[in-house]
């Protein structure tokens, strides 16, 4: 028979595998054959007749039919030669869609008259790798604060294939990201889980999106994949996440539990307040569509209740993600995972009876004392009557077993209530049947306050800043202590460590609230007298004994703008009104006076500029606001006035600015001068030249020899002075001195009749 297949099959190669379980001729024997899926409609499968030893001409005489037990007619025998043959394309995934086996039979009943026999054909639809993966959801969008560990673990949405065995999801890859990794985990069902875990700490500042692609690929050959976006949202927002009693819970659940019967009332609590630790419950993508539509979680009270009829024979596990998110406005999740197993049932539960259960307790109680006495029961016997009770590891108790079926709840590690103040213990017990049936109950112990911690204050060091010519009574700072105890151990009283300074104890400048810490000044201060402070301060709680910190405190005085400068140059005792001479012959950017200024206050207080705040002509002098230095901005010309006045002004750069102001009277002399009337002057040698006023020295020589026709006493006197020659030596009239609202000449040389 061997030998026939490959002719059977020509070209087509079909990889059949035959057993018969018993003899042809026995009604009850069972021929196996094995077909891949998705073969084309024609394709030989096997020949029936040879394989049942019937004689392939007989076949339509004796009425050979074939057919299908409960589905459709996939396959019918060809009466002339006796090969089933493919009737109709089949699709294993259409034929057998629930994935709980590997293997997938199609009925056939073959049937024969005269004699009548019946044959019973199982052919086996063997998976091809004719489906690609694919995700529910195409775009998973994952929200993850910026706060989140190094290592926390993200629920991703699982891959979907309805191949099966090594064509099904074999595996997942995630795009390069320095921030994240994947880790797949194996369910006890052989479905492969995923989660994203955070390998590098996230900055929402240098990145507020993290697009990445994962990737599902298949065993089959050649392989297949599928792909989905993962859009990572990092989140900048509040403190205190969502946290359920346990990350892990494990709930048996009976078969055929009524609908609406409750599996478990899950409970997280957020340490926030109002809006962000009101919590909705949710499902995550970790959920299968299969379990949410077998089980209904309440998203307002976190109740799970069962939704669908279990039957322990389709699913015996069901594993769920349920997420815990406040209502914050950047939301914040706490998750855990639940394993829910269907039991097949035994009749009694074991049973807690919690006989005594000491509550409260001092935190500082010693080890290995006893709080409590627990018995556990259970009705059946054998290894189903068998029970073990077992509380969760993460807290600081045991266990420990006094005699048959009680226990004794003793402190296994030290107490400390400012961590915890009190422990939800939950006892559970379990029987040894198969599967296990459990009852736990949970107990609150609440832990008594000693005053074991010291008050702490934020920081070792305060620096205050206080302005100078402060009110009296002013608050400068409140340096609070706290103190994690409780009632009295709380309580903080505070003081100031006295020291002295130059004689003056630190209470005479400084007080403080015992009840509150506030800290006020008692004096006003002032920064050119003393411009800093150094004391402790102590907090003292009101426990027994008491427990005390201190913290230093360094006052600075800052700076206020209450001193005007000074003017120290150019001061005379009378009066801020200062003379001065000057040549006019002098010279442009020659220095006439410097005003210097002086200011008491401190840094930007004390910096002083200069500037006029009159001058009788703004042409003739410069001023520098920086070092007061006042020069001459052009010569002397006959037409200026013989007295200057300037008004200068010393300001500082305070907030508000204070000044000073100093007035120089500038007088300009000369060495020699020449008279020729009683309202008239003579020029000197540089302004007879000068631009303009060579007309009016064309008009004063016209004048001039008028008056020499009128005076002939003044002839000889005024041809001396009438045209001196250039020379760089002093001309005579230059030790001449013109006084200002006087119109009389006076001469070193000369005397002329009044």
């Amino acid at each position: 028979m061997a030998d026939q297949i490959p002719q059977l099959f020509g070209t087509r190669y079909v990889c059949v595998f035959l057993f018969l379980s018993a003899m042809i001729d026995t009604v009850s024997s069972v021929t196996h054959y094995s077909v891949p899926e998705e073969m084309e409609e024609g394709s030989v499968v096997a020949n029936l007749a040879i394989d049942l030893g019937l004689h392939v001409k007989t076949l339509k005489g004796r009425k050979m039919r074939v057919d299908v037990v409960g589905n459709k007619k996939y396959i019918d025998i060809n009466k002339d030669t006796g090969e089933l043959f493919i009737l109709e394309r089949i699709d294993r995934e259409l034929l057998c869609p629930l994935k709980t086996s590997t293997s997938c039979f199609l009925k056939l009943e073959a049937t024969i008259k005269n004699p009548i026999r019946m044959f019973n054909i199982e052919v086996e639809i063997t998976d091809i790798n004719d489906n690609a993966p694919h995700f529910r959801r195409g775009t998973m969008h994952l929200d993850i604060s910026e706060s989140s560990p190094v290592g926390e673990r993200f629920s991703l949405n699982n891959a979907a294939d309805p191949d099966v065995g090594t064509n099904s999801v074999n595996n997942y890859h995630l795009s390069s990201s320095e921030h994240f990794a994947l880790e797949i985990q194996t369910g006890r069902d052989g479905t492969k889980f995923k989660d994203l875990i955070l390998k590098k700490a996230l900055d929402r500042e240098e990145q507020a999106v993290h697009n990445l692609i994962l990737t599902a690929v298949d065993g089959g050959v050649p392989t297949r994949t599928g792909t989905a976006s993962i859009i990572v949202r990092v989140l900048d927002v509040n403190d205190n996440a969502p946290s359920f009693d346990k990350d892990k819970y494990i709930i048996d659940v009976m078969e055929n539990s009524p609908i609406g019967s409750l599996v478990i009332q899950l409970n997280a609590t957020d340490l926030d307040e109002g809006s962000n630790s009101d919590i909705i419950y949710s499902y995550s993508l970790y959920t299968s569509e299969r379990t949410q539509q077998v089980f209904n979680l309440n998203p307002e009270n976190g109740e799970i209740r069962v939704k669908e009829m279990i039957n322990y024979e389709d699913f015996k596990l069901y594993e769920m993600e349920v997420i815990a998110s406040d209502k914050g406005p950047n939301s914040l999740t706490g998750q855990c995972k639940l394993t829910i197993q269907v039991a097949d049932m035994n009749d009694n539960h074991p049973e807690i009876s919690i006989k005594s259960f000491q509550s409260p307790i001092n935190e500082n109680i010693e080890l290995d004392t006893v709080i409590a006495v627990v018995s556990v029961s259970d009705k059946d016997s054998g290894d189903n009557g068998v029970v073990d009770l077992h509380i969760p590891d993460n807290m600081p108790f045991k266990l420990r077993e006094s005699s048959d079926n009680y226990y004794e709840l003793v402190v296994s590690e030290p107490l400390d209530r400012e961590r915890v103040p009190e422990y939800d213990i939950t006892f559970t017990v379990t029987d040894r049947g198969s599967p296990p049936l459990s009852d736990n109950e949970t107990m609150t112990l609440e832990l008594l306050d000693v005053n074991d911690n010291v008050p702490q204050f934020p920081q070792s060091f305060y620096t205050i800043r206080v302005e100078e010519n402060n009110a009296p009574g002013a608050l400068l700072s409140s340096p609070t202590a706290f103190d994690p105890d409780l009632h009295e151990n709380q309580y903080l009283v505070y003081f100031i460590l006295e020291r002295e300074i130059a004689n003056t104890s630190m209470s005479m400048l400084f007080s403080i609230n015992p009840e509150n810490g506030n800290l006020y000044a008692l004096i006003t201060f002032d920064y050119e007298i003393e411009k800093k402070f150094l004391f402790h301060i102590e907090a003292r709680d009101s426990g027994s004994p008491p427990l005390s910190s201190k913290v230093t405190v360094h006052i600075i005085i800052v700076d206020q703008n209450d001193n005007a400068p000074v003017i120290v140059s150019l001061w005379r005792a009378h009066g801020s009104v200062v003379e001065e001479k000057i040549p006019r012959s002098t010279d442009k950017g020659s220095l006439v006076s410097k005003v210097i200024a002086l200011d008491t206050d401190s840094v930007h207080n004390s910096r002083i500029t200069y500037q006029f705040l009159q001058v009788t002509d703004a042409t003739l002098f410069s001023l520098d606001q920086y070092n007061g230095e006042i020069r001459t901005m052009r010569m002397f010309s006959y037409r200026d006035p013989r007295h200057q006045r300037l008004v200068v002004v010393a300001k500082d750069n305070g907030e508000p600015t204070l000044s000073a102001t100093v007035t120089i009277k500038l007088s300009t002399v000369e060495t020699a001068i020449k008279a020729y009337s009683d309202m008239t002057e003579v020029p000197l040698l540089y302004d007879i030249f000068s631009d303009i006023n060579l007309l009016w020295n064309l008009i004063i020589g016209l004048g001039s020899m008028i008056f020499l026709l009128m005076i002939p006493i003044l002839v000889t006197i005024v041809i001396k002075c009438q045209k001196p020659k250039p020379s760089k030596a002093v001309p005579p009239c230059r030790n001449s001195v013109i006084s200002e609202g006087n119109s009389s000449i006076a001469d070193s040389t000369l005397q002329y009749p009044k």
